[in-house]
């Protein structure tokens, strides 16, 4: 039996394969905007490439090179007829027509000698119109720019003295080299940027639907109405707000339905209450009475449950006022309790739903604790609202199974050592409707904490 490799050959290229996809992934934009530009920009980036290649290897070197093997040859002609010409006069009108038409100054120092050649380089230019010299002209020569970059000065060493001809870059080079890079490069920035436009536009679409979606999700109107941009983006917003009217018409069902069984439920117990009050004061009489009242309490958690948030539409709410205004009532009915606002923070919640997250967990912390703490602070994206108490806590394993409906730690369910299992389940359900949850932490002060988080 052989032992098998510590590290196999075929996980470590997977391994290297996450890296390098992570690396690629940090230097992509990341955002759809950035991404969508970047698959135009790349591709058009390669295509000028290629073409400015194509152009510089093939059309511009062909025409450089052409331009200046005619320079070349008309130097040489005119070197040819000076060798002729019989006299002064007769080299000047030869040298006077050539330059009249070739666009070249000819001049000519009889009895002088040929400066030594200046080394190989310069512009391009003039190595064209070395190379074509070198193919056409079998005397000795020398090429030199002049102060002027625009100016290149030909001296030919011939037996009768040294003959110069000056010309222009304009010889040797063509406008429409500059005017093919311009229009290249300026039609490329000009779609780019329609591109960018049309871009924006689709993407502004998606970000609308996107902030719908959000608002949504907190419970909170949605100014987005308008269904527009590309047709996908067209249906995911006509699926959006199809599925917004269904869960709107489920809560709408769900309300008038609990209000039904409200009514159904409530009209007996106030049947009972009345015949329970014409009766005479017994032990059996009392029990009942008691038993009446508490179901009248689980008739109404049980709704509440339900019910949710309602139909209450969230307001720009001051925090600290709100749990200013919370604290005053908890301390009105004997619970000892320390508060510590936020600085003043305006977000938007449901005032009476959040009053009823409040009010449940605040009412967990007072059964089982001697002292409540409720303090508010802001964050980056929201405020976080504080509940600790120096009770006995909840175990770390049993923090999410708490907010299950009608779990309690105490399995008699006995009304009177604590509820019947709704309150933590309320109180992150309408967290949850704001956008934001309930997490269950140890306190500093020894018992449970309750965080609860609105996003702005």
């Amino acid at each position: 039996m052989t032992d098998l490799p510590l590290d196999p050959p075929s996980v470590r290229p997977a391994s290297l394969d996450i890296r390098q996809r992570h690396w690629i992934k940090r230097l992509l934009p990341n955002t759809m905007f950035g991404r969508s530009l970047l698959l135009i920009v790349m591709p058009l980036i390669l295509v000028q490439a290629i073409s400015a290649w194509v152009f510089y290897s093939r059309h511009w070197e062909t025409v450089a090179h052409r331009f200046a093997a005619d320079v070349a040859a008309e130097i040489g002609l005119v070197a040819e007829s000076l060798k002729l010409a019989d006299s002064d006069a007769q080299a000047m009108r030869v040298m006077r027509q050539a330059g009249g038409q070739t666009d070249v100054a000819y001049s000519f120092e009889r009895g002088a000698t040929l400066l030594p050649p200046v080394p190989p380089g310069g512009s391009g230019s003039e190595e064209h119109l070395r190379v074509a010299m070198e193919e056409r002209v079998i005397a000795p020569y020398r090429i030199d720019g002049i102060s002027d970059p625009g100016n290149i000065v030909v001296t030919m060493q011939l037996p009768q003295g040294v003959l110069t001809a000056a010309l222009t870059n304009k010889r040797l080079s063509t406008s429409t080299t500059y005017i093919f890079i311009l229009w290249m490069i300026g039609s490329s920035l000009f779609f780019f940027a329609v591109a960018a436009i049309f871009l924006r536009n689709q993407v502004k679409s998606l970000r609308r639907l996107a902030a719908a979606a959000d608002g949504f999700g907190k419970g909170r109107p949605i100014a987005y109405a308008k269904v527009e941009g590309a047709l996908e983006v067209r249906q995911a917003a006509v699926a959006f707000f199809q599925m917004r009217d269904r869960i709107q018409r489920q809560i709408r069902q769900r309300t008038e339905m609990l209000a039904g069984v409200s009514h159904d439920l409530r009209t007996p117990l106030t049947r009972m209450k009345l015949a329970l009050a014409f009766m005479a004061d017994s032990p059996t009489v009392a029990e009942l009475k008691s038993d009446v009242v508490e179901m009248e309490h689980l008739v109404q958690l049980y709704l509440d449950f339900a019910r949710g948030e309602g139909t209450e539409a969230p307001i720009e709410t001051n925090i600290a006022m709100l749990l200013a205004d919370i604290a005053a009532a908890v301390r009105r009915e004997g619970t000892e309790l320390s508060l510590d606002p936020p600085p003043d923070l305006v977000v938007p919640v449901r005032p009476n739903a959040l009053r009823r997250c409040l009010g449940n967990l605040i009412a967990n912390g007072a059964r089982y604790g001697k002292h409540v703490w409720l303090t508010g602070r802001g964050t980056d994206d929201g405020v976080d609202i504080l509940v600790d108490d120096d009770g006995p806590g909840i175990p770390a394993s049993e923090r999410e199974h708490v907010f299950q409906p009608f779990i309690r730690l105490d399995s008699s369910r006995n009304p009177r050592t604590g509820g019947i299992g709704l309150g933590l389940t309320i109180a992150r359900d309408v967290a949850r409707s704001h956008g934001g949850d309930v997490r269950l932490e140890t306190s500093p002060h020894g018992g449970l904490r309750a965080c609860i988080h609105l996003p702005r």
